[in-house]
């Protein structure tokens, strides 16, 4: 029986190196690899390119990175909730790519896909397709993206199994797919690892083919970015 699980973050993560390019999924503070994350702060590996549709707070998510100025590159499409990389962006310390947010998740998908890129229309005759080939479809124009290349995606899955298999929950299935198998190595770490037969497979999101490495996740927050009451 094929097993993909490693005994714990330290294990999962001990070939980063400095000038890594990672994905990390999640959407706001919803299904992000807290884990990862900060086993990534613990490692002190520098010079990353994060590829992620947000950029944490400032003392929680991918703002723990940007603390400690690891994060050389941030390619994202919301960051209104982190002054330290407001700070970084604008004194020049921190190099950002900004992208519409259905252009990031179909960069992801086009890596998962194995395709070298994808035209969408989104972003056409603004500063977003400065520089970038454009063509006409059906008297539509678009513009050519070229699908992200990472060493590592990191995700966070509500249930997995030894294979690999993944189950998400609510938010954290809007970029946590499209980022499995888009990377050379993906590791997903769980809220709860289970015996392989175990998970319905009508349920799976996303099957173990796409994860190469699965740990038991511990210690989740699960913060709320901006809390609302009536």
């Amino acid at each position: 029986m094929i097993t993909k699980t490693v005994q714990s973050v330290t294990e999962a993560l001990q070939d980063v190196k400095d000038g890594s390019t990672l994905m990390l999924g999640g959407f706001g503070l919803c299904g992000i690899p807290e884990n990862a994350i900060s086993q990534l702060v613990k490692l002190g590996v520098k010079g990353l390119t994060c590829i992620s549709n947000n950029a944490g707070v400032d003392d929680f998510g991918l703002g723990l990175l940007l603390q400690k100025k690891q994060i050389k590159k941030m390619i994202s499409s919301y960051v209104g909730e982190n002054d330290e990389f407001e700070r970084q962006m604008l004194s020049g310390e921190l190099d950002v790519e900004l992208i519409p947010q259905g252009t990031l998740a179909e960069r992801c998908r086009a890596a998962q896909a194995g395709f070298p890129a994808i035209y969408t229309p989104a972003g056409y005759g603004t500063e977003v397709a400065e520089g970038k080939e454009t063509r006409e479809f059906d008297g539509k124009m678009y513009v050519l993206e070229h699908a992200f290349k990472a060493d590592f995606a990191f995700v966070k899955a509500w249930k997995g199994d030894a294979a690999g298999n993944l189950i998400f929950k609510g938010t954290a299935r809007n970029f946590n797919p499209v980022m499995c198998g888009a990377a050379k190595i993906t590791v997903a770490e769980v809220e709860e690892l289970v015996a392989v037969g175990t998970l319905d497979p009508n349920q799976i999101h996303v099957p173990g083919i796409f994860v190469q490495r699965i740990f038991q996740g511990v210690g989740y927050e699960k913060r709320i970015e901006q809390r609302t009451v009536r």
